[in-house]
């Protein structure tokens, strides 16, 4: 059941073996259940704890951990029912959260794994993706004003936040991030200006430092 899901089986049959052992020492017989039926929640949770606790990249709160497994079970089922990749609105109803916890979680589901920088880049030149970052990405031309840019985001409702990301740091079109948030181009195009114009008045209202 944990197989194949980015943990060796070694590790997940340690976890498992170990919590066996706590099994044993916290079973109670006189309350008159099988053994079994303490054992089996008991081995499962530690697996759960182990996925929780040690395989994300970066640490997210456990809510966000929870609410991005419940969302990516959520996308498998709904877009076998319509044939498509759901939207966020699509999401949010069918798990019965917020769209904003949905695009929260979403955005702490990119903290999972880490990408190594000795990943293949699958170019011809069989060269690493460490070896290229320089040369191919233009980002760099304007780190400095993403350095003073990202205090500023956080003064931006929470969606308008994301939209300012997909577009400026992550290079997303409109029509991409219209298609990601189940909104129309046109209006993904006036939170852009709305978010930048508001950006703007921070940006002259901040004290100089």
């Amino acid at each position: 059941r944990f197989a194949n899901r980015g943990e060796p089986l070694d590790d997940l049959t340690q976890v498992a073996s170990l919590a066996v052992v706590k099994a044993v020492e916290r079973f109670d017989p006189a309350r008159g259940l099988a053994f079994s039926t303490y054992l089996t929640p008991t081995v499962l949770g530690e697996l759960k704890r182990h996925f929780r606790d040690k395989t994300w990249a970066v640490r997210a709160p456990r809510r966000l951990q929870e609410l991005n497994a419940m969302l990516g079970a959520a996308s498998a089922e709904l877009s076998q029912r319509s044939g498509r990749t759901p939207t966020v609105p699509e999401l949010a109803a069918h798990v019965g959260v917020s769209e904003e916890d949905v695009l929260e979680a979403l955005e702490a589901g990119e903290a999972y794994r880490a990408t190594s920088l000795d990943a293949p880049t699958g170019a011809s030149d069989d060269s690493d993706l460490g070896s290229r970052l320089y040369d191919d990405d233009e980002a760099f031309d304007t780190v400095d004003e993403r350095a003073v840019l990202s205090p500023l985001l956080s003064t931006l409702p929470r969606r308008q936040q994301l939209i300012v990301h997909l577009r400026f740091f992550e290079g997303r079109t409109q029509s991409e991030i219209s298609a990601l948030l189940g909104i129309s181009q046109m209006h993904v195009s006036r939170l852009l200006a709305r978010s930048l114009a508001q950006l703007r008045q921070v940006g002259h209202e901040a004290p100089e430092t």
